[in-house]
């Protein structure tokens, strides 16, 4: 992984987005959101690859609730798979993109050449490794970043204290909120 300073400028235009530890989503929703199934969701957990850090699993019945950035980091594992990146590999990258807040994540572009996972800050990071032959194919974390935010904001999320903070925008929960309310 390269290590250098950021020199793009805030690739994104929702501040504070992912900023509330005490909210997260269920895993059917980090799943949907992600788009992964939920038999790789749970695999990630119990291998360590991708925990939840605003609620982990505490015997039967429990529910696991991932941060914005764990599915941020969830989207990126899985488009580095589809890519053919070795599940060794992105172990790898996955540790140095735990250590970044959302906003450092937003300034990322990971290149690979297949087996090596490299870590861009700006254009001319990626220009160099594509001059030398090393990167086949991109991700624009703040792409990924951005799809998160317009998928998320249609989905329930929760905070630690078991209180909903969205739902879904859809008219049948609309009925339904109005027709509790009024109960």
């Amino acid at each position: 992984m390269l290590d250098h300073t950021p020199e793009q400028g805030e690739l994104f235009s929702q501040p504070g987005i992912g900023s509330d530890d005490s909210v997260g989503y269920r895993g059917p929703t980090a799943c949907a959101a992600a788009g992964i199934t939920y038999r790789q969701l749970d695999y990630w957990a119990r291998t360590g690859l991708v925990v939840p850090s605003v609620r982990s699993a505490a015997g039967s019945g429990s529910q696991r609730l991932y941060s914005f950035k764990d599915i941020l980091v969830l989207k990126v594992v899985k488009r580095l798979l589809d890519t053919g990146v070795s599940l060794q590999n992105i172990r790898l990258a996955v540790d140095t993109l735990r250590e970044r807040g959302v906003d450092d994540l937003a300034r990322i572009t990971l290149l690979s050449d297949g087996t090596t996972v490299y870590e861009c800050t700006s254009s001319e990071e990626v220009v160099d490794l594509l001059r030398g032959g090393q990167g086949v194919f991109g991700i624009a974390v703040s792409g990924a970043l951005r799809e998160l935010a317009g998928s998320l904001a249609t989905l329930p999320s929760e905070r630690t204290d078991g209180a909903v903070v969205t739902e879904a925008a859809d008219e049948l929960t609309r009925r339904r909120q109005r027709r509790s309310a009024t109960a």
